[in-house]
């Protein structure tokens, strides 16, 4: 194993990792040499550690819900108390609740930004205040990386999963933030949006098995990427999202401008908004706003999640 591939000596928190994806990136960390905490919200998690520690890893497992502030210290006192160190977060922990708009009660759009979005922050604030003190008394930067899940949902705006959506592209702007802000501590940070068959996403899932028998929607194929990006090979991989699945990886790219209208007097009226716009919008194909919807044409799959697809 390269030393730029190895995770040896490195510690790992894995939120939401007592199944489905958290599971496999959590053994897929273990396999290249990390001790993981694993963190789930009921005892799936002792299963997880059970098979880590089977296969010669070390683990340790942490239950509770990451929507509890508090939450993201304790597993962070964990990696330190139980391994030495804090070097790896990856923040998977997720439900879903998907409703219309116009059905989406309170609890269905609180429920899924606590434990997405929220859950991300708390866990990604605790380890920025470990490293940043690390980062401190190192008297320079330290070795951190931080893998953030969101999905492709944010970049295509599903009718059924408005508060699913807004949770992803907020967790987008979290990870923007953690890469810029923690930079100088050392800190790469990177977003996921993975498409994988868990318990979570069954029912959105047909069967599809690849050449070598592995379906072609396994976590797996998300949980060897995650190994990648958690390690010192990717030391200048930061502040990007990618989407993964089947036997592809893609790097998205930066919004971009599409026209600007400037005002001929130096203030816009009315009218004058009306004259310059209103005929670039006309016949403009529905499709063309600012969802990311070419991002279809990377499947090949012939598996799909989202409508439209």
């Amino acid at each position: 194993m390269s030393s730029d591939l190895s995770l040896a000596g490195r510690t790992a928190v894995v939120t939401g990792a007592g199944g489905g994806l958290g599971r496999s990136e959590a053994l897929a960390l273990a396999a290249r040499g990390a001790a993981v905490v694993v963190n789930d919200i009921g005892p799936a998690a002792d299963d997880v550690v059970a098979e880590i520690e089977s296969a010669g890893g070390r683990a340790v497992a942490v239950t509770g819900d990451v929507g509890d502030w508090s939450l993201g210290d304790k597993l962070v006192a964990a990696a330190v108390e139980e391994f030495g160190s804090l070097d790896i977060v990856v923040n998977n922990a997720g439900v879903l609740r998907d409703r219309m708009l116009f059905n989406l009660s309170e609890s269905d759009w609180d429920d899924v930004i606590r434990v997405h979005l929220k859950g991300h922050a708390a866990v990604s604030r605790a380890a920025a205040v470990h490293w940043r003190a690390a980062a401190k008394a190192a008297g320079g930067p330290v070795y951190a990386r931080v893998i953030n899940t969101s999905s492709e949902a944010f970049l295509f705006g599903p009718a059924g999963q408005p508060n699913y959506a807004a949770a992803k592209a907020g967790i987008v702007a979290l990870t923007l933030s953690t890469a810029q802000g923690l930079a100088r501590y050392g800190v790469r940070a990177n977003a996921i949006c993975p498409r994988a068959r868990t318990a979570m996403t069954a029912e959105q899932f047909a069967e599809g098995v690849a050449p070598g028998g592995l379906d072609v929607m396994a976590p797996e194929r998300v949980g060897t990427f995650v190994g990648y990006l958690a390690s010192p090979a990717a030391g200048h991989v930061s502040g990007q999202v990618f989407v993964v699945y089947g036997d592809m990886v893609a790097l998205m790219a930066a919004p971009a401008v599409e026209h600007k209208w400037t005002a001929d007097g130096g203030v816009f009226s009315v009218e004058e908004l009306d004259a310059k716009l209103t005929s670039y919008f006309e016949g403009r194909d529905p499709f063309r706003t600012y969802a990311a919807w070419s991002v279809h044409a990377l499947d090949t799959t012939g598996v799909s999640r989202f409508p439209g697809s």
